[in-house]
């Protein structure tokens, strides 16, 4: 295809996904309330008392959650919508092998959103109520101040967990191999622990819980890679094999 066909099909791939995403918005604004029930019900919320600062803040709230729930539909749509975009440049087995990675996108999504909801959010939230205390300030929480303060730490590492299948997709079909992915591991590492001590709060046991579980995450990443690179080579060598004969 010329260049102009190609941005016109990434294009219409865009727009799917952003209509997908606006339905689910939708959908996100009628399960926001029993969410937000179930949020505030639980430790650290139920210990205190959430104010209102603005009149715009519930719809802030409700607007918060529907695009956090409206992502769990999007992000394995986009999956596919991509898989989609480069599938005629693949080979069948390789549209075959890379299709299986759709489903774990929303599985890795939740899994992310689970460990920085239950672990990292509560580490980060006592650790700004002890320098608090120690300042001897009265705590007086707004709504939208708490909510946002979750979101922006539970939001970016549930994405992050996503740094295994893209690595697996980019390699299967033939963008990364585990040779490029060693040459960049320091520089990886360094751009994992500055995403922890970002969305952490500024003490060694906090960003460790955060950029330890991402470098596990990016070896995880280069091991599965090379799993995907060693039959790529094999099929490779096969098929010069039977084209040779």
């Amino acid at each position: 295809m010329p260049l102009m066909e190609h941005l016109g099909e990434l294009r219409k791939r865009i727009v799917y996904v952003l209509i997908v995403l606006l339905l689910a918005l939708i959908g996100g604004l009628f399960a926001a309330d029993p969410a937000y029930h179930y949020l505030t019900t639980r430790e650290p919320a139920n210990t205190m008392t959430l104010h209102a600062f603005s009149l715009w803040d519930g719809i802030g709230i409700y607007m918060k959650f529907a695009i956090v729930i409206g992502l769990i539909p999007t992000i394995p749509f986009a999956a596919y919508q991509l898989w989609a975009f480069v599938k005629p440049a693949l080979r069948k087995h390789e549209q075959r092998a890379t299709l299986k990675y759709i489903p774990f996108a929303l599985i890795m999504f939740l899994i992310g959103l689970s460990f920085s909801y239950l672990v990292v959010f509560p580490l980060a939230f006592n650790f700004t109520r002890h320098v608090s205390s120690q300042l001897q300030l009265e705590e007086t929480y707004g709504i939208t101040q708490y909510f946002s303060f979750m979101f922006s730490i539970v939001i970016p590492i549930a994405l992050l967990f996503e740094l295994p299948l893209a690595i697996m997709f980019l390699t299967a079909i033939r963008v990364l191999n585990p040779l490029r992915l060693r040459k960049m591991r320091r520089l990886a590492y360094f751009i994992l622990i500055a995403i922890g001590v970002i969305v952490t709060p500024p003490d060694f046991i906090s960003d460790s819980l955060v950029a330890i579980p991402l470098i596990l995450l990016y070896e995880l990443s280069v091991f599965m890679s090379r799993m995907i690179y060693r039959k790529q080579v094999a099929a490779d060598q096969q098929w010069e094999n039977e084209y040779a004969t």
